[in-house]
């Protein structure tokens, strides 16, 4: 009977806090389709859905944002910092976790965790600065710095996941004439996968959704370094928002990262390392 009565407030919890979270999904799709003049000042218009679909809005906010160059803006330093965050910080996490026992790697494992609780408003200025100073501050330089952002969770996920690896697949492959490079490319880094697609969505949403950072240091690099946050500023004055417009862009703007979740969740949940070592 316990259990009964566990299993349905379980299951009222769970359905309490769905709803909760499809609210604000269900806002924005909303508030994308309709007219200005639909709007209205209560709460109540936000929720009513309207009479007539506007479709246009969408089409207003590719134009106003000039949507699909500065998606593409987004997309490239995406994409780059991604590869960049995986590759490197899978290698340095591979180290430490093999070398836990040893003074030096233990202590730049704890060095580079801790720089997570820096909050970002203490760089931000030197960082422009030292950025400027050497003459990076423009997209490689934008993705040098959500590598520094992002590695300290990064080497987090990938230490904890390779602890569960066991050393017998690198002492098996040593006896056979593998070195540490080998082993890694051709052992451990497939075995990994499910981390590296959690780390990419990760890395992903933190480089596409991000507006400070991009304003930040890409701010003197013209109209051909805007990534779509930045363009959908456009949307905000001092005058006024106009919610139809932007809204209509942030629902195409999730598309992408969406479209990515739903490739990578199979790796996600996929046990892959289970049965590795027999």
């Amino acid at each position: 009977m316990t259990a009964h009565k566990t299993n349905w407030l379980t299951t009222i919890l769970v359905t309490i806090l769905s709803v909760l979270i499809l609210i604000p999904l269900y806002m924005a799709i909303v508030i994308s389709l309709k007219k200005p003049s639909e709007m209205g000042t209560n709460l109540a218009n936000f929720f009513r859905f309207p009479k007539i679909l506007q479709f246009a809005n969408f089409i207003d906010a590719i134009t106003t944002t000039n949507f699909f160059q500065t998606a593409f803006n987004s997309l490239v330093i995406t994409v780059c910092s991604v590869v960049v965050v995986v590759l490197l910080t899978s290698i340095i996490s591979y180290a430490i976790a093999r070398n836990m026992n040893k003074r030096f790697y233990r202590w730049t494992y704890y060095y580079l965790v801790s720089a997570m609780f820096v909050p970002f408003s203490m760089l931000m200025l030197p960082l422009v600065k030292q950025l400027s100073f050497l003459r990076i501050d423009n997209k490689f330089g934008l993705v040098l710095m959500y590598l520094v952002f992002q590695m300290s969770m990064s080497v987090l996920l990938y230490v904890g996941y390779l602890k569960n690896i066991t050393v017998s697949l690198d002492e098996a492959a040593y006896l056979d004439g593998a070195n540490s490079w080998q082993i890694f490319w051709k052992i451990i880094f497939p075995l990994l996968k499910p981390m590296h697609a959690t780390v990419a969505i990760l890395t992903a949403l933190a480089s596409w959704n991000d507006l400070l950072l991009p304003l930040v240091v890409l701010s003197g690099n013209g109209n051909s370094a805007v990534t779509l946050p930045m363009a959908q500023l456009v949307f905000q004055s001092q005058f006024g928002t106009n919610y139809n417009l932007a809204f209509a862009s942030y629902m195409l703007a999730s598309l992408p990262v969406l479209i990515f979740y739903l490739f990578a969740q199979k790796q996600i949940i996929s046990g892959v390392v289970n049965g590795a070592v027999k």
